[in-house]
């Protein structure tokens, strides 16, 4: 599981990176809210702790505009800022739990393993992003509420596309995801799949919904 230490605090950071590194999670311990905005549009994480105070800016801005932008990982605040009035501003912006400092790190695991659970049970069986609706249950796509025909290869990059809106995706991972033969990756076929798929969202809704990342990969906006 990985989990994403947002903390400019050196000592709170290496105590935090060192125990759940212990506790067989994979860390990610970042000190700014850039680094965090960059490793959030890069990679999915199952669980985020967020310091509010940063060097170069307000953590609740981050979470503020990672809501935003629509990405729904779990958010543990970590803040010195006890008051109750700060712990309702934090869970209305979007966290989905506050912990004062000073903690007790055996409280902190029990916190995850708890957003954990809740996120896990709570699968989602419908997208909806910019007009697109997709229906995992039953396989289905909506654009505007217009029912739209996929292939399956197609379906597929859609899926994966909605589950991490605003991401720019590598070429790379999306090929791994959606194919499993290192041939298909090799050749173009993920750009002739994805003009396909382009062609049928926007013609459909009439507007602009995925950027190509010049040398990287593609970004569903």
């Amino acid at each position: 599981m990985k989990i994403l230490i947002v903390e400019d605090q050196q000592r709170l950071g290496h105590f935090l990176e060192r125990g759940l590194k212990e506790q067989a999670y994979t860390v990610t311990w970042l000190r700014s809210c850039a680094e965090a905005r960059d490793a959030l549009a890069e990679s999915p994480y199952d669980v985020i702790l967020l310091d509010l105070t940063l060097p170069d800016g307000d953590g609740i801005d981050l979470l503020h505009q990672w809501r935003k932008n629509g990405f729904n990982e779990p958010v543990l605040i970590l803040s010195a800022r006890n008051a109750v009035e700060d712990r309702i501003k934090g869970l209305d912006v979007g966290a989905d739990d506050y912990l004062p400092k000073p903690f007790s790190f055996e409280e902190l695991l029990a916190r995850i393993r708890s957003l954990v659970r809740r996120h896990s049970a709570v699968k989602q069986a419908v997208l909806e992003h910019r007009g697109v609706r997709i229906d995992l249950m039953g396989h289905t796509v909506q654009v505007d509420g217009k029912g739209l025909d996929l292939t399956s290869r197609e379906y597929a990059l859609l899926e994966y596309f909605m589950q991490n809106p605003g991401r720019i995706l590598t070429r790379t991972l999306i090929s791994e995801k959606i194919w499993s033969s290192n041939y298909e990756i090799d050749t173009n076929l993920l750009d002739v799949y994805m003009s396909r798929l382009r062609a049928k969202l926007e013609g459909a809704s009439g507007k602009q919904l995925f950027k190509t990342v010049r040398g990287v990969g593609y970004q569903l906006l």
